[in-house]
């Protein structure tokens, strides 16, 4: 394995981190172009890239989208655990343990926790679950400070009062914003989990092989 390069071996999250890279950026140039815009309409003077990075409106738009993220991958990983897809590549079996069912065991290249036991090996049994719970918490959090930050901006230019931000809380504003996010990452997970029972994409460990029947559970 370690016969191959560095790219071969590491393609994947090079690929995507690239891509989310770009787009982060794309989103960033032409949010600040949004915004400049948003401010001439008011009769306001435009602000520099660098200071709209600073804003609610930037802080906003990019939290809102990763706190969803982080919410479909936390309730994913967790509810595979115990429900159940008939025939789709995505469900575990429904009758029989599987792999990733088994205590840990002490071997050869087993991560450190697995030896150390106690406390350490239980958090890292559910180490990828808290990590995504955790993150969306915090981006979740960014995202109402950058929305409450954005929304009190749009407010002075208006000549209308600032909102604390438990009194935001209650604002339908926040609440579109994260469900309008949340609701599509709900979707797409649907999405995947039901398609993969009828298709099939040969090559891709997310499908079942091409000659599976339909209603084979798991991959």
């Amino acid at each position: 394995m370690m016969n191959r390069s560095f790219v071969y071996r590491n393609g994947l999250s090079i690929t995507f981190i690239t891509l989310f890279l770009i787009a982060w950026a794309a989103q960033t140039f032409f949010g600040w172009h949004t915004f400049v815009q948003e401010l001439q309409d008011e009769g306001q003077p435009g602000i520099s890239f660098f200071a709209y990075l600073h804003t609610g409106h930037f802080i906003s738009a990019t939290f809102e989208n990763f706190q969803s993220e982080f919410l479909q991958m936390a309730l994913y990983v967790v509810l595979t655990i115990f429900l159940r897809q008939i025939g789709s590549a995505e469900s575990k079996s429904l009758d029989k343990k599987e792999e990733v069912d088994r205590e840990p065991q002490a071997k050869d290249g087993a991560p450190k926790p697995v030896f150390q036991g106690g406390w350490r090996l239980f958090l890292y049994k559910h180490s990828l679950s808290i990590a995504f719970v955790v993150l969306f918490l915090v981006t979740w959090y960014f995202h109402l400070v950058g929305s409450l930050r954005d929304y009190n901006f749009q407010n002075k230019l208006k000549g209308k009062p600032t909102e604390s931000i438990s009194s935001y809380l209650g604002e339908p504003q926040f609440w579109f914003e994260t469900f309008q996010n949340w609701q599509s990452e709900f979707l797409s997970v649907a999405s995947i989990v039901l398609l993969t029972i009828f298709l099939r994409q040969k090559g891709s460990p997310e499908s079942k092989p091409v000659d599976s029947p339909h209603l084979e559970t798991g991959k």
